[in-house]
């Protein structure tokens, strides 16, 4: 078997990978970089998802890179236009040209010998074993298994004449042009698919066993409209996604800090898009506090009027089982279905779920703390690429991307091989995720951790990251170097 060698290997060809990979090419240009992806095609989520309706749930002035701007009509935009967008950034950076495709990453090898990772993928439909070795590794391959979306095991499953289908492996040659269809969930993919879906359905409905809090916005941002009729075109993107940023800040603060004022705002929100007949109380009021889960988005409420018209609705419930004919309630209610739609979530997975090992010792990320929400602690050369849960993706992987740079150049000014956070014995232990969602909780067991202080707590801020990622000191005391075959130090508090 060859081995291909390059300074960095960057895994996933996503919105990430393809952020990552210019942002190497344009701090660290002296460094040889292939990315590694599984699939066919560039695009990662955008291409995978392929369900009615498929969007952005955050404004793409904020979910598209810092460095090349959003110039489309539409603030939230079609997934279409969304994988468009990177294609098209990989072809203008030439980042396209460094792609292998068919490459399924099942293993990660670290020597401290020769400061080394060795990595191993499955290619194409033989499954071919390929192996790379790189000083550096960046892992863009997201938090959600590619090939299995999360599924309950529903009584009577298999009794169901109709389709039963999971968004994430939307059969393209569905008709569901005149049928009834049962959408069960209630987060961003159901609130998605429910007003696409009733367009030709013969009736949508959207069953969900709790509310979710729901926030309807327009698809185009006139102030970034008007910025770019008056302003050159990178200063107009700038202004924007400044402006959405601070209101995007501030929403979330007034929403952790002052929780019933906010929902009292979402319930009058909510009268004004359905009307004073619709039972709010039962259908939309959420047992938690706003953005203990991720908020919905439903661009010019798009639910709201499909709900309005009876071209859909909603119903709150749990099942019992599925019948022949659709899913029986526990209230004894029966919805009738042609196709059943089981929106409910993703399993979520570190590292792609590739074997991870140090020196021949298999690691488990759940053993390990997150470094700046960017490194595993004791994991020596290894970026993951993971954005926010309370803002636009794009915005975190950008910063990221950055401090990896900053940190890639930093050992070469240095003399250095190798760099490995190292977390103190007093930092206490937190959920990765601070979300009250199912598919964290799920999969809490098998994520990382992150503490209670910096440089170990994710703090989900934007504006904070940027200052310590961006102008902070990359020797901090937590983060150790070393050489080749030589045990990691700390280093003398300097400025990179």
């Amino acid at each position: 078997m060859t081995t291909q060698h390059f300074d960095v290997v960057i895994v996933g060809a996503g919105l990430s990978g393809i952020g990552a990979a210019y942002h190497l090419q344009q701090e660290c240009p002296g460094k040889r970089y292939a990315i590694l992806e599984g699939r066919e095609a560039i695009g990662g989520t955008w291409d995978l998802f392929r369900y009615p309706g498929i969007r952005s749930d955050s404004d793409m002035y904020t979910l598209g890179y810092r460095f090349r701007p959003w110039q489309q009509g539409k603030a939230i935009a079609d997934g279409s236009s969304i994988l468009d967008y990177v294609r098209d950034t990989a072809r203008t950076y030439g980042i396209d040209q460094a792609i292998r495709y068919n490459h399924w990453v099942t293993r990660y090898d670290w020597s401290s010998d020769d400061a080394t990772w060795t990595v191993e993928a499955k290619v194409g439909p033989g499954k071919k074993t390929s192996r790379f070795t790189c000083n550096f590794l960046i892992n863009c391959s997201g938090y959600y298994r590619y090939d299995e979306g999360y599924t309950p095991a529903f009584p009577g499953a298999d009794t169901f004449k109709g389709q039963i289908i999971h968004p994430q492996h939307w059969p393209e040659d569905l008709d569901y042009t005149g049928k009834r269809v049962v959408v069960i969930g209630s987060g961003a993919t159901a609130v998605t698919l429910v007003p696409a879906m009733a367009e030709q359905a013969a009736h949508v409905t959207m069953l969900q066993r709790s509310p979710t809090y729901i926030v309807s916005l327009p698809d185009v941002d006139l102030i970034a409209r008007t910025l770019n009729r008056l302003l050159p075109t990178g200063l107009a993107y700038q202004m924007t996604r400044w402006k959405n940023v601070s209101l995007q800040t501030m929403f979330y603060q007034l929403c952790r800090r002052y929780p019933k004022f906010v929902r009292k705002l979402l319930r009058k929100h909510l009268r004004a898009q359905l009307g004073p007949d619709f039972d709010i109380d039962t259908h939309f009021n959420p047992s938690y506090n706003p953005w203990d889960q991720r908020l919905c988005i439903v661009p010019n409420g798009d639910l709201f009027k499909a709900l309005r018209h009876g071209d859909a609705s909603v119903v709150t419930d749990h099942i019992e089982a599925f019948t022949e004919q659709g899913i029986r309630l526990k209230s004894g209610e029966t919805l009738e279905a042609d196709i059943i739609v089981s929106a409910t979530g993703l399993n979520l997975v570190t590292l792609g779920g590739a074997d991870l090992r140090v020196d021949g010792q298999q690691i488990k990320p759940a053993e390990t703390m997150t470094y700046k929400g960017l490194m595993l602690s004791d994991i020596p050369n290894l970026a993951l690429v993971v954005g926010y849960t309370n803002a636009s993706w794009t915005l975190k992987a950008d910063l990221t991307s950055e401090y990896v740079c900053r940190l890639i150049n930093f050992m070469d000014k240095q003399g250095f091989d190798y760099c490995t956070p190292v977390v103190s014995a007093d930092v206490e232990q937190e959920p990765f995720l601070d979300l009250d969602s199912g598919y964290v909780h799920r999969a809490e067991a098998h994520l990382p951790k992150q503490g209670d202080r910096k440089p170990w707590k994710l703090y989900q801020n934007y504006l904070l990251d940027l200052v310590n990622m961006r102008f902070g000191r990359v020797a901090d005391g937590a983060m150790t170097f070393g050489r080749a075959g030589e045990p990691a130090t700390q280093v003398a508090d300097q400025q990179a």
